[in-house]
C-alpha cells in the first residue's frame, strides 16, 4: 500500500489541499449559519446524502452532505471544533498533506458507498420505489455525515499518539489512548446494535469508516509483522541470533534512548527517510525530525 501511495503522491501530490481541516471546519460553520438563518425552513434537508433522491437527479447531494453540522450549535460544539482542528492539523503534519487528504477523501467516498449500500438493502427489504422505501432512506440520510469520519480521524490520532495527554473539557487530564478505546468501543457497539436492529444506515456508515481506519493502520506498516513472510523471517532470526551479553541491546530509539530492556512492550522501526540507520520507538517514529 505504501508503494501505491508513494507512486500516487508523485503523480497527483501537487493537487493536495493544505490545511484541509480548516476548510472542513469552515464548511461546518456554513452549515450552522444555514441552520440558524433558515430555522424552520428545512434548507438543510435539501443537502443530505439521500441516495434515492440522488438517483432522481439531485446530484448536488453527493457534495453538500459534508456541510451538515454536528448537532446543535452550543459551547460544547465550539470546544469540539477546536479539538478537531488540533487533531486534524497534527495528523496532517504527521502523515503529510497528501496522505492526510487521501485519508479524509477516502472517508467521504466510503460514506457515499455506505449510502448506496443502504439504498440497495432497503430496496431488497421494502421494495424499490415504495413509499416506505423513500421514507426510510430520507430518515437514514441524516446519519450520513462527517461525524463518523471525524471520529475515525481521532482514532487514527490515538494510534499515532497513544500516550499524549489532553485536557478533557479543558479540565480533566487523560491520555489519548483511553479516549481512543472509548470511541472505538462505542463504534463497535453501534455496529452490533445496528446489525441486531437491521439499521443498515448506521451499520454501513460505521463499518466502512472502520475499514478506512484499518487501511490507515496497514499503511503505517503496523500490520507488517502479521505477514507470513515477516513471521517466518522473524522466527529464523530468533533461531540464528546468539545470546546477547548482559547490558547489550538490539534496539535503541535515537530520540529518547528507549530499548527493549527498558520497555519490553515497545516496538522499534527504522526510518526510511533518514540518511543512515536510525531506529525509533513507536512514540517517535512519526514525530522525529528526519536526519539528512
Amino acid at each position: 500500500m505504501n508503494k501505491f501511495l508513494n507512486k500516487l503522491e508523485r503523480k497527483i501530490g501537487k493537487y493536495a489541499i493544505p490545511n484541509l481541516t480548516m476548510y472542513i471546519i469552515g464548511l461546518y460553520i456554513i452549515g450552522y449559519m444555514i441552520s440558524i438563518v433558515g430555522n424552520g425552513t428545512g434548507i438543510l434537508s435539501y443537502m443530505t446524502l439521500d441516495p434515492n433522491l440522488v438517483l432522481h437527479g439531485q446530484i448536488w447531494r453527493l457534495f453538500t452532505w459534508v456541510i451538515i453540522p454536528m448537532g446543535r450549535f452550543n459551547l460544547l460544539t465550539i470546544i469540539t471544533l477546536l479539538f478537531y482542528y488540533f487533531v486534524g492539523n497534527t495528523m496532517e503534519r504527521t502523515l503529510g498533506t497528501f496522505r492526510y487528504n487521501v485519508f479524509i477523501f477516502a472517508g467521504c467516498l466510503f460514506m457515499i458507498l455506505a449510502a448506496f449500500l443502504t439504498y440497495f438493502f432497503y430496496g431488497l427489504q421494502l421494495g424499490f420505489g415504495t413509499e416506505a422505501f423513500a421514507y426510510e432512506l430520507n430518515l437514514a440520510s441524516l446519519l450520513f455525515s462527517t461525524t463518523h469520519i471525524q471520529t475515525i480521524v481521532f482514532l487514527a490520532f490515538a494510534i499515532c499518539y497513544p500516550n499524549l495527554q489532553v485536557l478533557l473539557m479543558f479540565i480533566i487530564p487523560v491520555k489519548v489512548k483511553y479516549l481512543g478505546i472509548l470511541y472505538g468501543v462505542g463504534m463497535v457497539i453501534e455496529v452490533l446494535f445496528a446489525l441486531f436492529a437491521l439499521d443498515y444506515a448506521t451499520l454501513f456508515a460505521v463499518l466502512l469508516q472502520l475499514i478506512n481506519l484499518l487501511l490507515f493502520y496497514i499503511s503505517l506498516g503496523k500490520a507488517h509483522h502479521l505477514k507470513p513472510t515477516e513471521v517466518k523471517r522473524r522466527n529464523e532470526f530468533k533461531k540464528n541470533t546468539k545470546i546477547v551479553p548482559p547490558g547489550i541491546t538490539r534496539h535503541k530509539c535515537a530520540v529518547c534512548g528507549k530499548t527493549e530492556i527498558s520497555d519490553p512492550n515497545a516496538e522499534f522501526r527504522f526510518c526510511s527517510k533518514c540518511n543512515g540507520n536510525y531506529e525509533y520507538c513507536q512514540d517517535h517514529l512519526f514525530t522525529h525530525q528526519h536526519i539528512k
